[in-house]
């Protein structure tokens, strides 16, 4: 007989099979409407718009989004009609996003982003910072900002904890045709 152990060994393969065959994150593209961008989402997103004030002016802004695994991934898009306009607009953006995080200045890391077919005069940037829930609670967040013509995008993730694999896959799977 093999004994708990020799039967825990053998069955273990298996369990982890079927921890593999049931993931919180169930990766599929996504290619927002209207936009050369695809994407993968962790899960089957919800679509959404509004009129913001994006750069002066009423935009309508689109959005993707959804929740997995303890964590929310969305997509906005807007066009400002005018290419000149995204990287000052992309700059109030993120510049907002941390504000309503009420992310601190030491909390905030800024890379540069490589993203074939994005627009040089609006560097794509990914941005990393810690902060707060509007009910007051930690959360971490990454955010892609980037533009293309006059297509302007925001790219993010929040959650207690982002793990880094998961933020790879997110990220990384940005491609604008």
């Amino acid at each position: 007989m093999f004994g708990l152990l020799g039967l825990i060994g053998l069955l273990a393969p298996g369990l982890l099979t079927l921890a593999a065959c049931s993931p919180a994150f169930n990766w599929r593209e996504v290619r927002p409407e209207n936009s050369r961008l695809s994407l993968l989402l962790p899960c089957k997103p919800d679509k959404a718009q509004k009129i913001v004030p994006l750069g002066g002016a009423p935009t309508t802004l689109f959005m993707l989004g959804c929740d997995a695994g303890g964590a929310t991934f969305a997509v906005a898009l807007a066009d400002l009609g005018d290419a000149a306009k995204a990287a000052r607009v992309l700059a109030q953006w993120q510049s907002l996003t941390l504000a309503n995080m009420k992310a601190a200045p030491a909390s905030r890391e800024v890379l540069p982003l490589k993203l074939a077919g994005a627009t040089p005069q609006a560097p794509p940037t990914l941005v990393k910072a810690l902060g707060q829930r509007a009910d007051g609670s930690a959360v971490s967040g990454q955010a892609a900002y980037f533009a293309q013509g006059s297509q302007v995008f925001q790219v993010v993730m929040y959650a207690t904890a982002i793990s880094p694999e998961v933020a790879e896959t997110f990220f990384s799977s940005l491609k604008l045709e």
